[in-house]
């Protein structure tokens, strides 16, 4: 991607020098903490950078649905420039220039729409200062941007030119620009005539998602503006006034002083975007880009990675990547271990400009149980310009082996010798929650994909290590709940591995409408009743006399509801408890079916009542079973996920039905 940037910016320098064509500007208003944005945003990303030549991207990070909670995110680092662009503009008129509160966009809506001030939806899109629809697409939501979108924009008759240059101090913390604007015809602004000038990162990437939505990446990011006049936290104004009235071949040359903010994450990634804009109806009628400059010293660490251990003893290695251009030959490292500082580690050896290296630390000692293993580089042979990359933590754990069988009913959590692996360090991951399986224990072990914004963000559950010499036949079981959101596929999946996690298989996986044992729920957060779990069991006489064996389940979210599971039970069978002796466990067949379905149990089915409930939770069909075999008729049910409670005269059991 770094190097598709560099390409681009060379010919992007070329074609402002001379400025001949149009270059639209597109601001989009997003946010850290919008969840539900983020599989779409590197479509929308895509979609921008194969036009490179029409449209120049600038992204504002804006509080909404809600601010980042952490002192340190895109917005709260900028948070008053931010504010400033997309609050309304409360008692400011179009003719009045820019305002004294805010800029005033028209919010999100269609050409049927009456517009209000201020970006109050997000995801939104802007072409120009205007509406995308303007320019032919559906609505002012980024996913409406197209190719042919931005070639409408792009083809719309300007006034100006602008050619800019930047002038780097040795240490990136200093840039004086030089923007000449031309016109090219005749021009009378209806309003202020403002050049604006904005520092962006073309690429972020932050090794832990600085809002809720787990988002790592973020493209053409806007960092700050220049000038700007802050008073008491508000914005005043925000850039430069230029003459209302333009005659043709009119020329003006703006000196612009830029410090840079030293919450910037990768110096190399950094450009100036400048654009005339016309306050009176919000219209910008040309854009420009400054190349990203050559950094000759900036060391960032990647990635940190300790790998599962079995024994006290673990190796971390980490990843160091050069940004700058010239080499590293020598770094000096400070690691923490559960934020514990361990000995200084020296490197030599060489890190070309642009290239990385995986080191490896010294070995070291921790318990059984989940760890945390920090890397920061403190020292680098020529200097640092950007020591906020310096930093990165990662998670792993220490497994042993504790028994030969294993039942818990979670009345704690974690129990002895259980741990959670959360790699990011996401909240919403594995915890507690009183609500216990069939309603019949104390507590369960909850997932919280309500919560979880981060799509694909996978978390693991490891059970205890166990030595299974001498089990002939062992068996797990546990109870689960979960449903979906509407038609969301979070997964649980049940991994085992015999030799310390060096490779795992997958024993168990189900998500989606397969995994529900209730119906859908996008209003509330899932707690399930009584009759809306499910016993799974999983035979593992593939593991039979495995003197090491690891367990662990995985939670995979996809933006769902949340998921329970109790009563987890692994050994061999006659020495498993039964935890829940009034709950029945049956089996419909075929399942899925278009026709008839049979019920296969153990149990007594005479004098038993079925229920059949749709995805709503309603009751569809209700009987009375009076014979020693029974056949649900489900060919006039539409096709869909229905939920087949049965109860007997020992006990009774829920379970799903798929007609198709």
């Amino acid at each position: 991607m770094k190097k598709k940037f560099i390409f681009l910016n060379l010919v992007i320098a070329g074609l402002y020098s001379s400025a001949q064509v149009r270059t639209s500007l597109y601001e989009e208003f997003t946010s850290e903490n919008n969840g539900l944005w983020v599989p779409n945003d590197q479509v929308l990303n895509t979609v921008l950078l194969n036009n490179p030549l029409l449209v120049i991207p600038i992204k504002w990070e804006i509080p909404i649905p809600s601010a980042p909670s952490s002192t340190w995110s895109i917005y709260q680092t900028d948070k008053a420039e931010i504010n400033w662009r997309y609050r309304s503009s409360t008692g400011s008129t179009l003719t009045a220039g820019p305002s004294t509160l805010a800029y005033g966009y028209p919010s999100q809506n269609t050409s049927t729409d009456v517009p209000t001030n201020g970006i109050n939806t997000i995801p939104t899109g802007r072409f120009d200062g205007q509406h995308q629809w303007v320019f032919g697409a559906a609505s002012d939501d980024p996913s409406d941007v197209s190719n042919a979108v931005i070639t409408s924009a792009q083809t719309q008759t300007t006034n100006f030119r602008i050619a800019m240059t930047p002038s780097w101090n040795p240490t990136f913390t200093n840039c004086v620009v030089s923007a000449t604007i031309e016109s090219t015809t005749s021009f009378t602004a209806i309003g202020a005539l403002m050049f604006r000038l904005c520092l962006i990162e073309r690429l972020i990437n932050f090794p832990s998602a600085p809002g809720i939505n787990g988002q790592t990446n973020f493209y053409d990011v806007v960092r700050k503006s220049y000038p700007t006049s802050i008073v008491s936290g508000s914005v005043i104004s925000m850039g430069t006034l230029l003459p209302s009235i333009w005659a043709p071949a009119q020329t003006q040359t703006l000196t612009i002083n830029c410090n840079i903010p030293t919450y910037i994450h990768d110096l190399s990634q950094m450009a100036f975007v400048g654009f005339v804009q016309d306050d009176g109806d919000r219209k910008v009628y040309q854009a420009a880009r400054t190349p990203q400059p050559a950094v000759p010293n900036d060391i960032k660490v990647a990635s940190v990675n300790v790998p599962l251990s079995c024994s006290v003893n673990f190796t971390p290695t980490f990843v160091a990547q050069n940004l700058g251009a010239v080499a590293v030959t020598a770094l000096t490292v400070a690691p923490y271990i559960d934020g514990i500082a361990q000995p200084i580690f020296n490197y030599v050896g060489n890190i070309a400009g642009g290239s990385s290296v995986t080191i490896t630390l010294p070995s070291y000692t921790a318990a059984y149980g989940n760890h945390t293993c920090s890397i920061t580089i403190t020292g680098v042979s020529g200097g640092d310009l950007n020591t906020i990359n310096n930093t990165i933590r990662g998670a792993f754990g220490i497994s042993n082996i504790i028994t030969s069988s294993i039942t818990e009913s979670f009345s704690t959590f974690p129990p002895p010798n259980w741990y959670v692996l959360n790699y990011d360090f996401n909240p919403a991951t594995w915890g507690y929650s009183t609500t216990g399986g069939f309603g019949n224990s104390l507590g369960s072990v909850k997932y919280d994909f309500w919560d979880n914004f981060v799509d694909g963000d996978s978390d693991d559950l490891y059970l205890p290590e166990l030595n299974l010499t001498g089990v002939s036949n062992p068996v797990l079981s546990f109870d689960v709940a979960y449903a979906q959101y509407t038609n969301q596929n979070d997964k649980l999946e049940v991994k085992i591995s015999v030799d310390c996690g060096a490779n795992w298989s997958n024993v168990y996986s189900k998500q989606g409408a397969i995994l529900a044992t209730a119906p859908s729920n996008s209003t509330s957060a899932f707690v399930p009743s009584s009759s809306q779990w499910r016993t799974e069991n999983i035979n593992l006489s593939s593991l039979a006399n495995q003197p090491s064996v690891l367990v662990k389940f995985v939670a995979t979210a996809n933006f769902g509801n949340n998921l329970y599971i109790d009563n987890v039970n692994l050994g061999q069978p006659t020495a498993i408890k039964k935890i829940n002796p009034n709950i029945i466990v049956y089996e419909l067949f075929p399942n899925p079916s278009s026709d008839v379905v049979s019920i296969k149990s153990d149990v007594e089915l005479n004098g038993s009542i079925i229920k059949v409930y749709n995805s709503l939770g309603q009751i569809i069909i209700s009987d009375k079973i009076e014979a020693p075999s029974y056949k649900l008729n489900v060919r006039e049910l539409t096709n869909g996920v229905y939920f087949i409670e049965l109860k007997t005269k020992t006990g009774s059991g829920i379970t799903k039905l798929v007609k198709n």
